[in-house]
């Protein structure tokens, strides 16, 4: 009897949909439920009972909605042997996840109801849930929902399925007048055929325009509405050869080798691009049907066969750097006199056997400066210091140390006491690093006249300068030069600041 209630019900409310004459944000619905009042109260012996719904809803936009649904069933009732009959009225918000076009538009809802019980009063309950609309045709839905009802009185927390029709009111909008509602028509503001979804299609190939890469010209969805003459695949604006099938860039390639047969010059026999798709068994770039000598490499201008070797050496003139002079091929046929594997052309020292890296040239510590150029070589150095070694980290730290630790009387270039033990370690520095030379600065802060400052910066060098030089160190290893106040290395607005300013430098370098 239910079921032929709920039948009956929906039959009138689709004749009541269908009158409709325009769009509206309006829907109506029906639902069998299902009632549980035992699971959500832990009561195992309460069995599920059933219900009808119906449901007024008014779309507030795109993605909220509200809706009054009105229920009658019977629930199954701690402290009752018989079913008792309920009635329900519910002020509901669903909030949609996809628009009203979607074919699936699921929901959550919350909101608050009043139900009515047969000969036991009423009781406030709040519902909430989600559920899903499922479009069957046009403005008919399929619904699905569940809630949980959580009751202000003891014992009447329920839950309830419901499954049943919506139907929303009017017809359908179809803005190009193509008879294809927008909800269903992919291209709502352009009139199409339904074989496209509604939208245009101006060649009639059954590809809309939108997806169709030739609008203007037939062809089929696999190469995306383009014409394809030959049916390789292909569209014929991309396809090289649109009146014959193949299948490299659309033309064929009847040997395989990778060039179509309208390029290749020997299209039944597999040969590489260099030759045009011709055979080359010699690799030299002559196609072995221009080649004189197809099992032997040789020049093009020379018909594919070797050239002459006129020093008889063994590489031919083509390859030999030297063709006049008889060498080994290690030195492209060129002679090499002490066999270091450098040819005497390229050799600075011929006679004398030596690495290529210092072109030919002995280097006794292999530090890839050649002896002849090397102010140290027997010790291994770098190029940028002339083959000598870069001073140890421990000798620039006593430099560094020196520019702070050498003291001079105040206003004067008088050494003070302290000073001379650091002067000794650049003495014995000098003397470990003899092909080095050094250079003296001497530098003042800001305080004082610049003219004064510069002759005592000058000073305090020299002084510095002939300190050395009365130890041994010669003089022409040696230059000094005052800077003044010039070239500070800290702000001389501060009393540290100009304390590191009042320095002399010591650079060891190599002329």
């Amino acid at each position: 009897m239910k079921i032929q209630t709920l039948t009956l019900f929906l039959c009138c409310l689709l004749a009541v949909g269908y009158a409709q004459e325009s769009d509206s944000r309006h829907s109506i619905g029906a639902k069998l439920l299902f009632i549980d009042y035992g699971r959500p109260n832990s009561i195992d012996t309460l069995s599920i009972t059933n219900g009808l719904e119906l449901m007024y809803s008014y779309r507030i936009n795109d993605l909220i909605s509200v809706a009054v649904p009105l229920k009658v069933g019977v629930a199954n009732v701690m402290g009752d042997i018989n079913n008792r009959n309920v009635t329900s009225i519910d002020g509901v918000l669903h909030f949609n996840f996809l628009k009203p076009s979607s074919p699936v538009i699921p929901y959550i809802f919350g909101g608050a109801g009043i139900v009515a019980e047969r000969d036991a009063g009423s009781n406030l309950q709040i519902p909430g849930g989600l559920g899903a609309h499922f479009r069957v045709a046009g403005n008919s839905y399929i619904n699905v929902q569940g809630e949980f009802r959580y009751s202000m009185q003891e014992d009447r927390n329920n839950a309830q399925l419901g499954v049943g029709y919506i139907y929303r009111l009017g017809k359908q909008k179809d803005s190009d007048g193509d008879g294809i509602p927008d909800a269903l028509d992919e291209c709502p503001n352009e009139p199409g055929p339904k074989a496209t979804n509604g939208c245009p299609d101006r060649d009639g190939d059954g590809v809309p325009d939108k997806d169709d890469r030739c609008p203007d010209q037939p062809g089929p969805a696999a190469t995306n509405g383009c014409p394809d003459t030959d049916g390789d695949g292909f569209p014929d604006h991309l396809d090289e050869c649109p009146t014959i099938p193949g299948t490299l860039r659309g033309c064929p390639d009847s040997d395989g080798d990778g060039i179509p047969d309208k390029d290749d010059q020997c299209p039944d026999e597999p040969g590489p691009a260099a030759t045009k798709g011709c055979p080359d068994r010699d690799g030299d770039g002559v196609p072995d049907r221009f080649d004189d000598c197809p099992d032997e490499p040789g020049p093009a201008a020379n018909n594919g066969c070797p050239v002459a070797d006129r020093d008889n050496d063994g590489i031919p003139d083509i390859n030999d750097r030297c063709p006049d002079e008889p060498g080994p091929a290690a030195t492209q046929g060129c002679p090499d006199r002490d066999g270091d594997g450098v040819p005497d052309i390229d050799d600075r020292c011929p006679d004398t056997p030596g690495p290529a890296e210092t072109r030919g040239c002995p280097d006794s510590d292999g530090d890839g400066v050649p002896d002849d150029i090397d102010l140290c070589p027997d010790e291994p150095g770098l190029a940028s210091n002339k083959g000598c070694p870069e001073l140890k980290a421990e000798v620039k730290e006593v430099l560094e140390f020196a520019m702070r630790a050498v003291q001079f009387e105040t206003g004067r270039a008088t050494l003070k006491a302290e000073s001379y033990p650091v002067l000794d370690q650049i003495i014995q520095i000098m003397r470990q690093y003899p092909v080095y030379a050094l250079r003296i600065s001497g530098h003042t802060d800001n305080v004082g006249a610049d003219s004064r400052n510069q002759i005592l910066s000058e000073q305090r060098a020299k002084a510095c300068y002939e300190y050395l030089a009365s130890s041994g160190i010669v003089a022409d290893r040696m230059s000094f030069a005052g800077f003044g106040r010039t070239r500070p290395i800290a702000d001389n607005n501060t009393t540290e600041g100009r304390r590191l300013n009042r320095r002399v430098e010591f650079e060891l370098y190599i002329k």
